[in-house]
Order: C-alpha cells, then structure tokens, then sequence
C-alpha cells in the first residue's frame, strides 16, 4: 500500500495541524492555484506558466518562489531557463479537492459527482450566481462576512497583509 492511499489518522493535538494550516494559507491564492493546475500535466518554465495564468512573468516568480518555499514545486534550471514542477501528488490533489468543492458551492449536482457530466447549459445551479460571475470569484465574496473567522478577510481567507500579483 502507497503511503498516500492510507488513511488520515492525524488527531486534533497532532504537531502537523499547525503546519497544516499554513499549506493551505499558501494556497489561498487564486494565482497559485493556477499554477498548480498549470503544473499537473508535468514541468513548466516560468514564462510559459505566465502565459497559462495571465499574469507577468516577474509575478508568477513571485508565486513560485512562496511555492518553493513550501515544498510544493521544484526547480530545474537548463542554461539561463528555470522549469518549475510539482514535488509530489499532495498539493495536486488539495487543489483539485478545493477545486471540486468550489463546485458544490454553484452546482446542485456538481459535475465531478457523475461519471458522465452534463453539459453546462444542463447543470442546475445550486445558488443563483450567475455564470459570467463564477470565474471572477464572486462566489466566496458573496458570502455573509459574519460567518468568516475573527482575524480573516470578509471571504474567510487570512488576512497576511502581503500583496498579490
């Protein structure tokens, strides 16, 4: 048995929870998201990962260096060029696991839940947001901030006072 496909059987004191946190406050950036998606289908060089999340090269470098820092992403660098990939399945996953459930939070039927999605025009949405809105993050700003936790932005993310690219 791979020692991915165990089960989780950290508890509430485990010393990684903290840790643990801080992965997914490194995430909480719709840019570097991307970049992971970006990178699932293997190595990247920087400017071609700019190209994919449409942003300047110079903030994707940004980007990845907090990803390598988090043990997320590698680099390789070949002459004056540096590909990025991904260290292992673990931030692949969390990623599409944030993703998929991102899904719940528009369609009543999420597509990942059929082995066969509908097409678009046939998903019944499970809030009233519409479609042109969704890709531009208006889900999460949506939300009532009274449910967000003290010290976090009104859409629930924490407050780093860093700014974002």
């Amino acid at each position: 048995m791979s020692a991915d496909a165990r089960q989780c059987t950290f508890g509430v004191d485990s010393p990684y929870v903290d840790l643990a946190a801080e992965v997914f406050a490194l995430l909480a950036d719709p840019t570097r998201i991307r970049i992971i998606l970006a990178l699932r289908g293997g190595e990247l060089p920087v400017n071609r990962l700019a190209e994919l999340v449409d942003k300047a090269p110079t903030a994707v470098s940004q980007h990845l260096a907090k990803l390598r820092w988090g043990k997320i992403v590698r680099a390789r660098q070949e002459g004056n060029r540096v590909y990025y990939s991904l260290i292992d399945e673990h931030a692949r996953r969390l990623v599409a696991d944030a993703v998929f459930q991102a899904e719940h939070v528009v369609e009543e039927v999420p597509p990942h839940h059929s082995t066969h999605p509908a097409p678009a025009a046939a998903r019944v949405p499970a809030v009233a947001v519409p479609e042109e809105a969704v890709p531009a993050a208006a889900v999460p700003a949506a939300r009532s901030t009274a449910s967000a936790p003290a010290g976090t932005g009104a859409t629930g993310t924490a407050a780093t006072g860093s700014t974002r690219a």
